[in-house]
């Protein structure tokens, strides 16, 4: 993963003009801003398929970006029990950490039990990029299990 997949993550950073440069005054800030009048989007972490192992969070963040300022992401995952395997969030300090999977300098933002119900909210509320993860079983969920995504959230600018 690069800085460059970090802004695939934000891929509509430009809108949706594709090629049509002509385009002037306000039709041109409409199409090259979709989220205009917004405030905040509430994205929950893998869609329907929450946070588990073996899910590309990576190409999810690519696909469902751009993430803004203020945006809630909702984890949601199944607490302990004897049919599952226990799931944690992650906030890794900075890309080395999160290409390695390193959690030594780490900051758990969700416990094991945090994820069951309706989960837990983690606002973006820093322009800076987030690197998040899962710890469990020494970061293998991470390496193997796919289970980590980057982005850096875009300032959504308003009417």
């Amino acid at each position: 993963m690069s800085v460059l997949a970090i802004a695939t993550a934000n891929k509509d950073w430009w809108g949706n003009v594709t090629g049509n440069w002509n385009q002037t005054g306000r039709d041109f800030w409409d199409s090259w801003h979709k989220n205009a009048t917004q405030r905040s989007n509430r994205i929950i972490v893998g869609g329907s398929e929450n946070w588990r192992y073996g899910f590309n969070y990576t190409d999810w963040a690519i696909k469902n970006g751009p993430f803004y300022l203020n945006d809630t992401l909702v984890f949601k995952y199944d607490p302990p029990n004897d049919t599952t395997f226990p799931h944690s969030v992650y906030l890794l300090p900075n890309f080395r950490s999160f290409l390695k999977c390193d959690l030594r300098r780490a900051k758990i933002i969700g416990k094991a039990t945090a994820g069951g119900g309706k989960g837990f909210e983690f606002v973006l509320k820093r322009w800076q990029p987030y690197f998040f993860a899962c710890g469990e079983h020494k970061g293998i969920h991470c390496k193997d299990g796919l289970m980590k995504f980057a982005v850096w959230p875009l300032i959504r600018w308003y009417n």
